[in-house]
């Protein structure tokens, strides 16, 4: 390997160091965060969205841990398009635009779908360590009490047509 070449890569290095991790305040203020200025996330979600997110994003509540990844691959099951950001966000964008009870039921159905899964790890992991069972046991629960909490949303949502005016009477 030539000398010069490790030289120019670790001149390479140190500009991107010094470009993209800047400790200069007035550097990191135009760097970071360059999806907070999105309009889309300002705008209101359905009423059952944030106690949606405050159980399902809670591992301690779900019983299971819905990571980035899996509300991405929700979000394709169902024809959707979610750009990786924070959990609570990608939540809040997969339900945003909802109108209809079949949306909901697909994307409720794909997420029983993971939840399942884990349930599945759960019991494989309960025969194998006979002694945690107990644990698993109690995430079990959570998570099938949190599938239960998805019909009950479908029942009580109220389908909004598109066509609706929320002034005409």
């Amino acid at each position: 390997m030539n000398h010069d070449d490790l030289n120019d890569l670790r001149a390479e290095f140190d500009r991107f160091v010094h470009e993209k991790c800047s400790l200069d305040p007035e550097a990191l203020s135009s760097n970071q965060n360059s999806d907070t200025g999105d309009k889309e996330e300002e705008r209101p979600v359905p009423q059952f969205v944030d106690a949606l997110t405050s159980i399902l994003l809670a591992p301690a509540q779900s019983g299971v841990y819905i990571s980035r990844l899996d509300i991405k691959r929700i979000a394709e099951e169902i024809g959707e398009s979610l750009p990786i950001k924070e959990r609570i966000k990608m939540v809040r964008a997969l339900f945003r635009h909802t109108t209809k009870k079949q949306y909901l039921k697909d994307a409720f159905a794909q997420i029983n779908k993971h939840i399942n899964g884990r349930i599945l790890i759960y019991q494989e992991l309960s025969e194998a360590f006979p002694s945690s069972k107990e644990v698993f046991d109690g995430y079990t629960l959570k998570a099938k009490k949190t599938m239960r909490m998805f019909d009950t949303i479908i029942e009580d949502f109220e389908e909004i047509e598109p066509t609706s005016d929320p002034l005409f009477i």
